[in-house]
């Protein structure tokens, strides 16, 4: 493209103007949409390959439909970009994933064109639904067609794993609800598809034929003396035969949809006339189409998965900038189960689509059989854990913290109501940065710690993690172990690993003015914190917590009894958190002192860098001073 040639994107009234463009226009468009994304992503970082290969269904959908009275909700919400820039949030998109910019999600907050917001997977069938027969039950239509409104999901990049669509596939059909689902397969999650259902997918993309054979057979036999007369008379049934054994999406046919596809989901004119087809049929319809992740940018198409979701780039080499930064919790996780199942032979790792994620890349690379990829399945990988553990393996789940939250009822009934030895790797935990509210890992103290017989670890460096997770290797009952998503702190890493046996309760710096009582990585600010209180004449003790349940109470109470007043820091909710349970311990055993709790607040903290939301909610070295001296001035 001639890149001094004016943008025709920027002389569009978008998406309206699309409805009036010829094909070469709209293959223009996806030029320059795809162009802008490459562009922004290399400096802002953010999901790259998923948003590349969905340009053209974009543009094809908002041709087709009068959106925003006619919606599209996109799932998983990663794959949204060229639609935000087809929404009027053209001039907008150099922020996005930036503080204050614009969410790397859809959001109901920021367009009107957002009618759902999508940041965790397979929910876009659910909620179209929902809309669907709210809609149908109030006869809402378009004024400017005199037509119901319509309603369509787009589901890919591995959302199709996710038990929650299938229950909303089972429920579409049974209602006959007028949705249009279009699965945007491109055989990705993250990683390459596991399961049964992408080896199905894969033989519907590699043999579309199969539907013109159906169509010429049927058409063959009613022309066939006698034979056509035997056709009429059995009608559905020799007809549902006929489909059962070469109707590529006989699956979704049974789950009462009408199956269109496979088709070519960057061919923009076959897109169109799929869609309006699509949307001219009755009742619940699934377009399947086939796209290529990072399509039209090579190293994303090479190396989809690293592309995925990824850091600022050179958008002419695909390279991102070299890094000194010590290595990650997430790597130390990794390398650790490395070395620790290589010592145990019942160490099993299981992941929800996140073996790079989570680091059990490395478990996957060096122990295969020893390793376990459930898709975007959590509530699965819990259950199969339990069933795992119950059968004398060690399973290790690794989920983010964000996406643990899905499975909490397997978590009570599975796991720890049957006493399992199960270990959640909490990924993800506390702030995570430009990804934003859908992703912060801002609840799993507080749901976690409320269930009976969970021990919770909290390590504060990558070393201490490793040791934890020996530790936790050990236990006959269920464990969990929370860190967060950055470079460790640059600590010595112990070989062998060896378990960690307390103290749970550790005492970091001494002082006799106030106290800090802290879990995890955020230590560090607490101890900058303390810092600044000394050049202002006040001496603070620093304690971190290792384990936050089952609690060492008397150590907890010892340090409150010799200290004025408390100040608890967690990268936690506020509610419910690990303040809360200090507040617990100090009723109990009837001991009064001024406290203040720093963490979460009470509200979905929005998305930009960890250092500048920390400064917001008053988790920042100079927040946390001024809390300790405003509760001492008390």
């Amino acid at each position: 493209m001639d890149t001094s040639e004016p943008r025709l994107i920027d002389k569009l009234d978008l998406p309206r103007d699309l409805r009036s463009l010829d094909s070469v226009s709209l293959r223009r468009v996806a030029q320059e949409v795809r162009a802008e994304i490459i562009q922004t992503v290399a400096r802002n970082g953010g999901h790259l390959g998923s948003s590349l290969g969905v340009v053209e269904i974009a543009i094809a959908l908002h041709t087709e439909l009068n959106t925003p009275e006619d919606i599209v909700i996109w799932d998983v919400g990663h794959q949204a970009y060229a639609h935000k820039l087809l929404t009027g949030r053209l001039e907008q998109f150099s922020s996005i994933r930036t503080y204050g910019g614009l969410s790397g999600f859809p959001s109901r907050e920021e367009s009107v064109f957002d009618a759902f917001g999508t940041g965790h997977a397979s929910t876009s069938i659910s909620a179209a639904v929902g809309i669907a027969e709210a809609w149908r039950r109030t006869g809402t239509r378009v004024s400017a067609f005199a037509r119901p409104r319509r309603v369509v999901a787009v589901i890919g990049d591995g959302a199709l794993t996710g038990g929650v669509a299938y229950e909303a596939l089972n429920h579409a059909g049974h209602l006959k609800t007028p949705v249009l689902v279009i699965l945007n397969d491109n055989a990705m999650a993250i990683d390459k598809n596991v399961g049964a259902i992408s080896a199905y997918l894969s033989r519907l993309r590699t043999d579309p034929t199969l539907y013109k054979i159906r169509r010429d057979l049927e058409r063959r036999l009613q022309r066939l003396p006698g034979v056509g007369d035997l056709v009429t008379a059995l009608g559905t049934q020799l007809k549902d035969s006929l489909k059962a054994a070469l109707t590529p999406g006989m699956l979704f046919e049974e789950l009462g949809f009408t199956y269109v596809g496979v088709i070519d989901g960057h061919d923009i004119d076959e897109l169109r006339t799929s869609i309006r087809r699509c949307l001219a049929m009755e009742g619940p319809v699934l377009l399947h189409c086939r796209t290529t992740k990072g399509k039209g940018y090579p190293p994303a198409e090479k190396h989809p998965g690293r592309y995925h979701g990824i850091a600022a780039f050179s958008p002419a080499t695909g390279e991102a900038s070299d890094s000194e930064e010590p290595t990650t919790f997430t790597r130390a996780f990794g390398e650790a189960m490395v070395d620790l199942a290589s010592r145990d032979e019942r160490v099993v790792g299981i992941t929800a689509a996140m073996a790079a994620g989570t680091g059990l890349d490395l478990l996957k690379e060096q122990m295969p059989h020893r390793f376990f990829d459930v898709g975007i399945a959590e509530q699965h990988a819990v259950v199969m854990a339990a069933g795992l553990a119950a059968a004398g393996k060690r399973p290790v789940v690794a989920i983010y913290s964000t996406f643990l939250q899905r499975a909490f009822d397997h978590i009570i009934h599975d796991v720890c109501l049957q006493k399992l030895p199960v270990v959640f790797a909490v990924d993800r935990a506390g702030l995570v940065g430009a990804d934003g509210p859908t992703h912060h890992g801002a609840f799993d103290l507080s749901y976690l710690r409320i269930i009976p017989g969970l021990t919770i670890f909290a390590p504060k460096d990558e070393a201490e993690l490793q040791r934890l997770l020996a530790t936790a290797l050990l236990l006959e009952g269920p464990s969990a172990i929370r860190y967060p998503r950055c470079p460790g702190i640059g600590v010595p890493l112990c070989r062998p690993i060896e378990p960690l046996e307390g103290p749970w309760v550790e005492v970091l710096r001494t002082g006799k003015d106030i106290l800090f009582l802290t879990v995890g990585p955020i230590v560090y600010s607490v101890l900058e914190a303390a810092n600044l209180l000394h050049a202002s004449g006040i001496e603070a003790t620093v304690a971190s917590v290792r384990q936050v349940r089952p609690i060492d109470a008397n150590a907890i109470i010892d340090l409150v009894a010799n200290h004025p007043a408390v100040v608890t820091v967690e990268d936690n909710a506020i509610a419910g958190g690990f303040g809360s349970l200090v507040l617990e311990l100090m009723a109990d055993a009837g001991i009064s002192r001024p406290l203040a709790r720093a963490g979460l607040p009470d509200r979905f903290v929005p998305h930009g860098p960890v250092e500048v939301l920390r400064q917001d909610v008053g988790l920042s070295p100079e927040g946390l001073a001024a809390r300790a001296l405003a509760i001492l001035r008390q």
